[in-house]
């Protein structure tokens, strides 16, 4: 009996020693929680061997900086806060590789942002959490040592406005700590604040972006010194639009003031993020941590400074533009690349609306950026789009509504136009269409269902007028609201309905089917006025929105075509967020050059300026960008998509590009080519017309299938070489292919 209660006793022991041990939520002693606080934490880890694999979850509220050994390990780790409103997202890094036998210094630095923003829902509570069960030498816990970084300061002076979670970081070089990332310090031991899973932090979600890009320190494309009574200036000229950390090497005396902004510092009309720099007496080099973006950098110092170089260093989504397109109009090249451009500086932690006054994940803008992303970039940005789709149903209310931009800690307002917009065709189902990740839409179609439900029929079959929190349908006059929301709402219904299809939802898809059929009869029976829709209320300007919508949605029979081309040829009220589906439209319809000639005419001066190389909210700067809109919006890049999936003519048929089209539509081009990077590989399509010859070259990536649409009149059709005489082209053999026909000149 004695023995077994010793052995009992025993294990007690071992498991109270181990739960004792286990990781937990960790900060140094003192005031930690406050708006802006940069904390340090160390911990020295004497190994006899390094582990093949030391798969680590690292998580904080807000950003951290990893060093093993002096050397840096992550660049701004963590993605901001909130999966759901309750839980947070983890990094898993092996660390193994970055392990040495014998002594290991591991340091990390955590900027906790303190404060909500349209972007991060803060916890409240300043913390680090490191759990590597391979090596739990390093899990956190009270063996780690950490103090407040004593050199971060907020800057005196205006704040960035309420939307953005960061502060403007300040650095005291006088008070900085040198090297402590690389040698031991003698710290006070680290206060354990929670456990795993216990509040405000919750439940750790694994990161399901990849860790950013780090491009390296640069120099910059053009540096040019202005001289001032008193202070100096230094406008450094980027390549691009681009997420950079600035940085300057310098001589001057302790306690000079070093003001860095960007040029986009009041983007939208709003104060966004700044550094400043307080030097240290001698030679110095300074790095700001935090990302700001824009085409030029300002650096503000006293005459005493002697500055010596400026560099930034570029950080990003990890993703590749290996998308392409290119065709003998010049114009639409610009226009294709400045929108890749904007597409790129718009993602980070979540697709952003603008990377300055916001960055904020409004779902509206999302659709559009992942419709461009498909076309433009490595399917490594397919990530970002799923874990935007996981947060909108994550953020999901009791009642079913959602709202947009999550995640946030101030902004809680549906906007029931985006949400309709975000969970059906253009949203969710063009995520499955272009992945194959049904497992995903699985997962959310209960949250897209419980919204649906929502909505209310009135009287008359068409659906009422949903006001939401923020009754917005979109930027600009002559907004016929009712009927826009009605053909969002019949487009969210067919997302839904392929969604219940592809999950073998049979009997839930024919009744989506035959709902929408009836809210088709009713929308074209009360809102068709015989030349145009409008809702009988509506009082202003024929709504140019509602008509693209009503065709691309499937809403307006062809017949109504030649009557809906002179509306979008007469009418244009569509902010560049919308003007994606009136250029669609008019492809749709088949109204090609009409199409080419509005996307020159509407996005002309945006794409013609030279002093940008991204697009903007509205369609100018200042009074034209309704009331202050930014220089950097992508959702105004909708002629990306436009050019690759309707010019170039490549689209997914079957999700995950199974099956896939090729349907150029050159208008009055005489080529057009592009690279479409897909799940299956890239399709590389190029089309040229001399005369009546049309020439078609394209790859069928392996395991999939190549639908060549090929018009009724075509003639003298070959394959390879090898004539054809039916006109159903369909390619399943891995390869490259040249189609050639020849049509009438008048075509």
């Amino acid at each position: 009996m004695k023995k077994y209660f010793i052995i009992t006793f025993l294990i007690a022991l071992a498991l109270n020693v181990k739960a004792v041990d286990r990781p937990c939520w960790i900060a140094p002693q003192g005031n930690t929680d406050t708006v802006s606080t940069w904390l340090c934490y160390q911990k020295t880890v004497d190994l006899k061997k390094v582990p093949r694999r030391a798969m680590t979850r690292i998580s904080a509220d807000s950003k951290y900086w990893l060093w093993i050994n002096g050397e840096p390990v992550v660049i701004e780790g963590g993605v901001k806060r909130g999966p759901n409103p309750h839980d947070s997202y983890c990094d898993n890094i092996d660390l193994a590789p970055f392990l040495k036998k014998g002594e290991n210094v591991v340091s990390v630095l955590v900027w906790h942002f303190g404060k909500h923003g349209f972007s991060h829902n803060s916890s409240g509570k300043a913390a680090l959490f490191v759990d590597c069960p391979e090596l739990p030498e390093l899990d956190s816990n009270g063996s780690w040592h950490g103090l407040i970084h004593p050199a971060y300061y907020i800057p005196e002076g205006i704040s960035p406005n309420y939307r953005l979670p960061e502060s403007n970081i300040g650095f005291d070089a006088r008070k900085d700590i040198d090297g402590w990332y690389s040698t031991v310090q003698q710290w006070p031991a680290v206060v354990c604040r929670g456990k795993e899973n216990d509040a405000p932090w919750g439940r750790l979600k694994d990161r399901v972006i990849p860790l950013w890009k780090d491009f390296g320190a640069k120099s910059y494309a053009k540096v040019e010194l202005r001289k001032g009574e008193s202070v100096d200036t230094l406008i450094a000229k980027l390549p691009y639009n681009a997420q950079i950390m600035p940085g300057i090497e310098l001589s001057a005396p302790a306690g000079c003031r070093i003001g860095i902004f960007s040029d986009n510092y009041y983007g939208g009309g709003e104060p966004n993020v700044r550094a400043e720099y307080i030097t240290k007496d001698g030679s110095q080099k300074y790095e700001s941590k935090g990302w700001i973006n824009g085409e030029r950098i300002l650096y503000f110092f006293p005459k005493e400074v002697k500055v010596n170089a400026v560099t930034f260093r570029e950080t990003g989504y990890d993703t590749e533009m290996s998308g392409k397109f290119e065709c003998d109009d010049d114009f639409f090249n610009r226009l294709w690349n400045k929108a890749a451009r904007t597409l790129f500086i718009t993602m980070r932690d979540t697709y952003m609306d603008c990377p300055d006054r916001e960055r904020a994940q409004w779902w509206g803008d999302e659709v559009n950026e992942s419709g461009e992303a498909f076309y433009a970039l490595t399917p490594s940005s397919h990530a970002l789009m799923k874990k935007g789709m996981y947060e909108l149903i994550g953020w999901q209310r009791p009642d079913g509504s959602i709202f947009a931009p999550v995640p946030a800690g101030n902004w809680d307002s549906e906007l029931p136009g985006q949400m309709l917009a975000s969970i059906g065709y253009y949203g969710f189902w063009n995520y499955y269409l272009n992945t194959g990740d049904l497992a995903t839409i699985a997962d959310l179609y209960p949250g897209v269902k419980r919204y649906m439900k929502l909505w209310e029929r009135a009287a008359d079959g068409t659906m009422c007028d949903r006001k939401g929190g923020w009754h917005w349908g979109d930027w600009g006059d002559n907004l016929d609201k009712t009927a826009l929301y009605n053909a969002w709402y019949y487009i969210a219904q067919k997302g839904e309905m392929h969604m219940a299809e592809a999950l073998g939802l049979t009997h839930e898809a024919d009744s989506i089917r035959n709902e929408m059929k009836s809210l088709k009869e009713a929308f074209n029976r009360v809102f068709w006025k015989g030349d145009h829709y409008r809702h009988p209320a509506y009082t202003g300007d024929t709504d140019d929105r509602v008509q693209a919508l009503a065709v691309v949605g499937g809403l307006a029979d062809a017949n109504k075509y030649p009557i809906l081309l002179e509306c979008l040829k007469t009418h244009e009220h569509a902010s560049p967020y919308t003007e994606k589906y009136v250029m669609e439209a008019l492809f749709k319809m088949g109204y090609l050059q009409e199409g080419l000639d509005r996307m020159k005419r509407r996005f002309g001066p945006m794409v013609d300026n030279p002093d940008f190389t991204t697009l903007f909210e509205g369609w100018g700067i200042g009074a034209e960008g309704y009331g202050g809109g930014t220089t950097n919006h992508a959702w105004s890049g909708g002629g990306l998509t436009i050019l690759s999936q309707y010019v170039a003519g490549v689209s997914p048929i079957e999700p995950g590009y199974k099956v896939f089209r090729i349907a150029p539509a050159l208008a009055g081009l005489s080529y057009a080519k592009a690279v479409v990077p897909t799940v299956n590989g890239d399709i590389a399509v190029s089309s040229k017309r001399n005369d009546d010859k049309m020439t078609i070259k394209f790859n069928v990536p392996k395991g999939t299938v190549a639908v060549v649409d090929i018009p009724e009149s075509a003639q003298n059709l070959t394959v390879n070489g090898k004539k054809r005489e039916s006109a159903d082209l369909r390619l399943d053999k891995a390869g490259k292919y040249t189609v050639i026909y020849s049509l009438p000149l008048w075509q």
